[in-house]
């Protein structure tokens, strides 16, 4: 597969009219003063479904009407079906729904709830199979073969990228950009998008962003040929794809200038930094672009211009809560310790007041004294703090040593 002509993305950003939400491009001052230059954020995670993912599924299902229309077939009638763990699943569930037809989405067992109600709610059938994407993917196969059901590919199909390709049109028309970075896994997104800056704007770098933790795409790059990875492992489930593609690949080879990673950390921290200075709620794909800006994985200059595409939102609510806790932890803003009392009545007061006076806030405590690991008259008690830096923290640490107090830090 070569680049996609600009005729089918054009297509396909009609077909898409009154059904996608258009967010312009929406410059960003804090993370360009942290990555030294000019940053602007193409808002994906703002889209009906929550993630880009509806343009390339909503492009081949209508498609598939017209097809439908112009041959008298009943193509689209028999129903479609797809293998996917979110935004690919609501995507052909909302495209289904839309054009009256049925759609089955197959997704892993381990697939979050949210995911799974959400996807029913727009009038799919889900059917959980597998431990991964691969099994639900392979289940889904044989459905289709099995019900006479269109599959719809998440990332291998032209109809697919030509869908995602009318992201870039949007773009191409509000801002010059020197650079262009988007988060690739299977790579239909950053195909389409090439497609279109290769043909209108071939100056313009587009570089992809893996995962550390599912990096093919990239080892795919430096090889020139395409390589699997041996597993994926990563927060950012939306760019945890373990098997490359071939004619996408050369699809990418033809418009990619370099793909870049970041590691779940770094993913983690650009998470929290969109939510607190850009009040946006991003998923670990979603922000893979703002972590490799925020980790200084590119060589930028003050002049250039660079679109950031936030590819979706659809973050589980419990890993969103475990991600906000642990980067309050590591930027000193939150400070967890245990520490051993005299179990008698004042001892904890004391030690309250003591942190009181440091104008620490106590948000958790908990305290035990039937502990194996205690001396008979003792307690434990493991105390999380708000606090205001790393210079608080270590000023608190130095008042309960000089009171005499035995402790250790607990992440």
């Amino acid at each position: 597969m070569q680049l996609i002509s600009l005729e089918n993305i054009k297509q396909a950003a009609k077909r898409l009219q009154g059904i996608i939400a258009h967010h312009p491009l929406a410059y960003a001052p804090r993370l360009s003063k942290v990555a030294n230059a000019q940053v602007y954020l193409k808002k994906e995670n703002l889209q009906p479904t929550g993630a880009f993912k509806i343009r390339g599924a909503f492009n081949k299902i209508a498609t598939l009407k017209e097809e439908d229309s112009k041959k008298g077939t009943q193509i689209l009638s028999r129903g479609v079906i797809c293998a996917s763990a979110g935004n690919h699943a609501q995507g052909v569930a909302f495209s289904a729904q839309h054009f009256k037809t049925r759609a089955i989405i197959v997704m892993p067992e381990a697939t979050p709830l949210l995911k799974v109600v959400g996807t029913r709610a727009m009038g799919a059938e889900v059917v959980l199979v597998g431990n991964n994407y691969d099994e639900a993917y392979s289940h889904a196969l044989n459905l289709a073969k099995e019900q006479n059901l269109c599959f719809i590919h998440p990332f291998a199909d032209s109809e697919v990228i030509a869908g995602q390709g009318s992201v870039a049109l949007e773009m191409i028309e509000e801002e010059q950009l020197d650079m262009l970075i988007v988060p690739i896994g299977g790579g239909g997104l950053i195909s389409g998008i090439a497609s279109v800056y290769k043909t209108l704007s071939p100056q313009t770098k587009i570089i992809g962003v893996n995962a550390k933790g599912a990096n093919a795409m990239k080892m795919s790059f430096e090889a020139r040929k395409a390589c699997n990875a041996d597993s994926v492992r990563t927060i950012a489930d939306g760019i945890a794809v373990r098997d490359v593609n071939e004619s996408v690949f050369e699809c990418i080879l033809a418009g990619v200038d370099s793909i870049v990673e970041v590691d779940d950390e770094e993913i983690a921290s650009a998470i929290l930094f969109l939510l607190e200075s850009q009040k946006l709620v991003a998923e670990g794909a979603g922000a893979a672009t703002v972590a490799a800006l925020l980790h200084h994985k590119l060589d930028l200059e003050p002049r250039h211009k660079i679109g950031a595409v936030i590819s979706g939102g659809n973050i589980d609510v419990t890993m969103l809560n475990v991600i906000i806790e642990k980067a309050l932890l590591k930027s000193d803003r939150r400070i967890k310790f245990q520490v051993i009392l005299i179990d008698k009545p004042g001892s904890l007061q004391k030690l309250t007041e003591l942190l009181t006076n440091q104008e620490a806030n106590i948000v958790s405590i908990n305290y035990s004294r039937v502990s194996t690991k205690l001396e008979y008259g003792d307690a434990i008690v493991e105390i999380g703090l708000e606090i205001k830096g790393r210079e608080h923290k270590q000023s608190i640490y130095r008042i309960l040593l000089e009171h005499g107090y035995k402790f250790h830090e607990v992440f």
